[in-house]
């Protein structure tokens, strides 16, 4: 009893030794686990397989990074997955904006709450119950079909449009939020300061309200940006005969594992460069 009222006193005035032991077991397993993963991801991806038998044959090589920048094939997909990506996170921005804008500053106090639980939702709702209801509705006959039918045209069917579609239904909500608690804090007396200077809405919202939010519009876009970049079932699902950095990565484990490595550290790379593009603008401290 004694040993643990001393250890305890001991850690009491000294705060550094109790935040680093605090630590150590977290960051020792994150180092193992996650960073360990990566490690082994980037070694594999310079191995080669074997031709006939498809075994991993340990030797370094830089052909798996060569064919991905060659090939052509190779190349399309990338610069497609990233277009993907960033085509959600615009879609995203323009459609979240407005209604965090409508929950933060327009409606009632005491509505707020709920509008905030209900944008929340369909996070609680399975992936793929979501992936396979928009499946329904751009199916031939489906929702999309019937909704757009009297303007003499139909759903887009399963595709890249259906993909980008589903993906930013599925990450809207990490979107909506970061805006929200932005334009909640946003001083009242900003705006009316504004107003008070003769600046109309527009000016209002590009002077004003876009600066001070735009960092939690990075932030929101770096949770859509990276997860529609790895995402590769809902392309699977909804996306017809489009392939994504993703799917080819899934087709090449058994056959390939060398190349699925090498071709799993681009998204990798990808990330880690949009990760710094929005330290710049402040995202990250938004977190």
């Amino acid at each position: 009893m004694a040993l643990i009222t001393r250890t305890a006193g001991a850690l009491h005035r000294r705060p550094r030794l109790r935040l680093t032991l605090l630590l150590t077991a977290p960051l020792l397993w994150l180092a193992a686990l996650y960073l360990g993963s990566l490690s082994v991801l980037f070694v594999s991806a310079f191995w080669t397989t074997n031709s006939f038998t498809s075994e991993v044959v340990k030797v370094w090589s830089t052909d798996n990074f060569h064919e991905l920048f060659t090939v052509p094939v190779f190349r399309q997909v990338i610069l497609r997955s990233v277009g993907v990506a960033l085509a959600v996170t615009a879609l995203c921005a323009v459609i979240a904006f407005p209604l965090a804008f409508y929950t933060a500053r327009i409606a009632k106090r005491k509505w707020r709450p709920l509008l905030v639980v209900a944008i929340l939702t369909p996070l609680w709702a399975s992936y793929l119950v979501k992936v396979y209801a928009w499946r329904l509705i751009l199916s031939e006959g489906g929702l999309a079909d019937w909704m757009l039918k009297p303007f003499g045209t139909g759903g887009p069917g399963y595709g890249l449009t259906a993909a980008v579609l589903t993906l930013t239904y599925l990450w809207l909500p990490y979107m909506i939020l970061p805006i929200h608690t932005a334009l909640e804090q946003l001083p009242a007396n900003l705006l009316d300061a504004s107003a008070d200077l003769g600046a109309k809405g527009w000016r209002t919202f590009r002077s004003v309200v876009l600066p001070m939010v735009l960092p939690s519009v990075a932030a929101g876009s770096v949770f859509t940006f990276s997860l529609s970049l790895g995402d590769y079932i809902t392309v699977q699902i909804v996306g017809g005969k489009t392939q994504l950095i993703g799917n080819l990565v899934y087709s090449n484990i058994e056959l390939n594992l060398p190349m699925a490595a090498a071709l799993g550290t681009v998204p990798v790379v990808v990330i880690v460069l949009y990760l710094l593009a929005m330290r710049r603008t402040g995202a990250l401290s938004s977190l």
